[in-house]
């Protein structure tokens, strides 16, 4: 059971900030990635007045609010156009829609979760966080630092970087995946982005030029071999490490096809 002393709707980002200095203060999005147990929180602070919930779609990019939640994201008619339905895709398998319907944006990002479909679809998505302290920076560089007292406050996806494909393996249907995998192109570049490792998604760019001369069988065969190569496993209850090195030759290798429009 978890036991808030202290509630408060904050009026400001600088407020929300000040009250989430103190180590007891904990910030709010919709409350269900929170460990079970006994657990008090000093200060729960509640974004939902500062107009965070919204998603804007302007010339060149998307922007999503810390508050805005995962069914929002899943039914978006522009992201999922810009991602040819891929933002629908990694979003419908996350346990279902009343969680879907609380869950935040900024909560699954700002929790770098090993499981997370969300994170890595947007580290695929080339996307940028915006902190309240800390100012715009690469998610792929947020994703590694440790956390801190700052606030999330909204999310940045480039309409560049929108050209992906999704993938994921499940034991059943709304279980925690035992991999994620995206593989998407930006100006050229390609990269896979790997998670629930069982660690923390992580991105494997194209060094080797594997894909410079477009995708085929061979040329998407290699390049999965290559980023399974580069990324450690783990072994947890849901799968082996070995289990989840197959698992990514065969997800990145359909992830790539389907992104260079050929047959699986």
């Amino acid at each position: 059971m978890i036991t808030i002393q202290n509630y408060v709707q904050a009026e400001s980002l600088e407020q929300a900030w000040q009250l989430n200095q103190k180590r007891s203060a904990r910030v709010l999005g919709g409350m269900l990635w929170l460990k079970m147990g006994k657990n008090t929180v000093g200060t729960a602070i509640d974004l939902c007045r500062l107009g965070l919930d919204t998603i804007e779609e302007r010339a060149d990019e998307f922007v999503v609010g810390a508050m805005v939640t995962l069914r929002q994201l899943e039914q978006h008619p522009g992201l999922n156009a810009c991602t040819r339905g891929a933002v629908a895709k990694a979003l419908q398998p996350i346990v279902g829609v009343q969680f879907r319907n609380l869950a935040t944006a900024g909560g699954s990002i700002w929790g770098r979760f090993g499981f997370s479909d969300v994170l890595t679809l947007f580290l695929a998505l080339d996307a940028k966080v915006e902190l309240y302290k800390g100012g715009v920076m690469p998610l792929e560089r947020f994703a590694a630092l440790p956390y801190d007292r700052d606030i999330l406050v909204r999310l940045i996806v480039p309409k560049t970087s929108c050209r992906l494909a999704y993938e994921a393996m499940r034991i059943q249907r709304t279980a925690l995946p035992v991999l994620t995998c995206a593989v998407a192109q930006t100006g050229g570049e390609t990269r896979a982005v790997i998670g629930a490792r069982p660690g923390k998604a992580m991105v494997v760019r194209d060094a080797n030029g594997l894909l410079h001369n477009g995708v085929t069988t061979e040329s998407a065969a290699a390049f999965a071999d290559y980023v399974a190569g580069q990324v450690p496993m783990g072994s947890n209850n849901r799968g082996s490490a070995a289990y989840r090195s197959h698992l990514c030759r065969v997800l990145t290798r359909r992830a790539t096809l389907e992104l260079g429009g050929r047959a699986l």
